[in-house]
């Protein structure tokens, strides 16, 4: 099977480049130089993986990024982008993004991170498909006043509902289920990402203080707790 790859980059010598490197591989690839040609063909076709630049011309790298998500829930698509800022990439992963490299970068990184999510899709497809009778199973996770419910995926602090982006709920089940216990950020990266995203540990502490604003701000008793050495947990408080 041939993978169908898209880049939506502006800068044709870095779009150019990714082509002939890609093409050498063995993928089969589209180029886009905006943010329009690009939502049209990332809609019109089916990919193995989409690769985004942030900054396009016409619609932004994250107005593609949203429509997409609305119509294609399941193709990969890794964001390229100059930016230093760690709520950059997080504002691009939370949109649902599934993996990010920072420019300049190295094509082997690239390479090996496109593979990955590749991997991972026909992972998440195949599990797609056995999803049916699980998904109308509904699990109440609690801590405290605290619950979340799997299924209707809503939130809930001493009977108030607490809205949470989709990967904001994704990190407070994985640490409801794992309550009492210290998690490591990597692991927390691997379990709730879906990869290890080494060296970019920063992203966890963004979120967590993310949660900690939402289900602990205003309270007295504070749920998330911060393990010296190790990560995060999510516990009882102490009476």
């Amino acid at each position: 099977m041939v993978h169908r790859i898209l880049i939506i980059e502006d800068e044709r010598q870095i779009a150019r480049v990714l082509e002939l490197e890609l093409a050498h591989e063995g993928y089969e690839v589209s180029l886009a130089a905006d943010g329009e040609d690009g939502l049209a063909q990332a809609l019109a076709g089916d990919w193995s993986c989409i690769l985004l630049d942030l900054q396009l011309p016409g619609l932004s790298g994250f107005q593609v990024l949203e429509q997409i998500r609305k119509e294609k829930e399941g193709v990969p698509i890794l964001i390229m982008t100059a930016r230093e800022q760690v709520r950059d990439k997080v504002r691009g992963l939370d949109q649902g993004a599934n993996d990010y490299v920072t420019k300049p970068f190295e094509y082997e990184e690239l390479s090996a991170r496109i593979r990955a999510l590749i991997r991972a899709g026909k992972w998440s497809a195949i599990a797609r498909e056995h999803q049916g009778s699980a998904a109308g199973e509904e699990e109440q996770l609690q801590v405290d006043a605290l619950t979340a419910h799997t299924r209707t995926r809503e939130v809930q602090r001493e009977g108030k509902p607490i809205e949470l982006t989709p990967r904001e709920f994704d990190l407070l089940v994985y640490m409801l289920r794992h309550k009492g216990e210290p998690l490591g950020r990597d692991k927390i990266l691997a379990e709730v990402w879906g990869f290890a995203f080494a060296g970019q540990t920063n992203l966890v502490d963004v979120y967590i203080s993310y949660l900690r604003q939402k289900i602990d701000q205003g309270y007295k008793k504070k749920l998330i707790v911060t393990s010296r050495g190790v990560g995060y947990s999510i516990r009882e408080p102490e009476a």
